[in-house]
């Protein structure tokens, strides 16, 4: 069943992430649908805290980790002001219990969503209804009463698509692209905003080991840019990305 866009005046959103190809990537992939609109990005909580006060946007996707205010930080702020999914690399429960215990209305996880899955989620989270990865359970206790917590989550995760296969969405992109071991490190690093240099430093290869390394990630992952990689590594792009 296709997803149901909102009636009325487009979905406004903010992205928040301090990886500027991230954040492209995803402004161009919600900006495809004509009822969701990105008014805003932000590279740290502080920007988007002033952002979010001057848009008015109808959700934030906030990014956990970032230099200066992180997400965290920035999120009992933002809720006052709007709805708020995390939308983040890091799934360490007790991140995700925090993001959760301070008033995100969803948490996903990079790599573990669909493009349709990313677009019902931001207008399911501005409907009212708690959207979190299937993937991620919850241990740490806020506030010791951890039964609400977990039992949201719990329910949360039923309403979730069924990953494909049952693999971790990583591994399928793996799978799906034939990447190879190194080439995965490779990419993961770029999807981390690394330049050349810093990830032959990181891996211990020749700067030009590591553009042959990205030649050949770009053709399997049929890209031509590392925006256009890093969309399709995230498991956000579209069929068809416009170049």
């Amino acid at each position: 069943m296709p997803d149901q866009a909102l009636s009325g005046p487009p979905l406004r959103v903010l992205v928040a992430d301090d990886n500027p190809v991230v954040r492209a990537g995803l402004s161009a992939l919600l900006s495809a649908h004509p009822d969701i609109e990105v008014v805003a990005e932000a590279s740290n909580g502080e920007e988007a805290k002033a952002l979010a006060g001057e848009h008015r946007p109808d959700v934030v996707l906030l990014d956990v980790r970032m230099p200066g205010t992180d997400g965290l930080t920035a999120l009992p702020e933002l809720v006052r002001l709007t709805t708020v999914m995390m939308l983040t690399y890091s799934r360490e429960p007790k991140v995700v219990a925090e993001a959760l215990r301070r008033g995100a209305s969803g948490y996903l996880v990079h790599g573990e969503f669909t493009v349709p899955e990313l677009i019902t989620a931001v207008r399911d989270v501005r409907r009212g209804r708690l959207t979190v990865s299937s993937s991620l359970s919850v241990s740490y206790e806020p506030n010791g009463n951890p039964s609400h917590l977990q039992s949201v989550v719990a329910q949360s995760s039923k309403a979730w698509p069924t990953r494909v296969t049952g693999l971790p969405r990583r591994t399928v992109n793996r799978l799906d692209f034939g990447l190879s071991s190194r080439e995965v490190e490779v990419m993961d690093l770029i999807a981390a905003g690394m330049n050349n240099r810093q990830i032959a430093a990181t891996c211990f290869i020749s700067e030009k080991t590591v553009k042959n390394h990205i030649n050949r990630i770009f053709a399997k992952l049929h890209s031509a840019t590392r925006s256009e990689a890093i969309a399709h590594w995230l498991g956000t792009a579209r069929e068809g990305w416009s170049r």
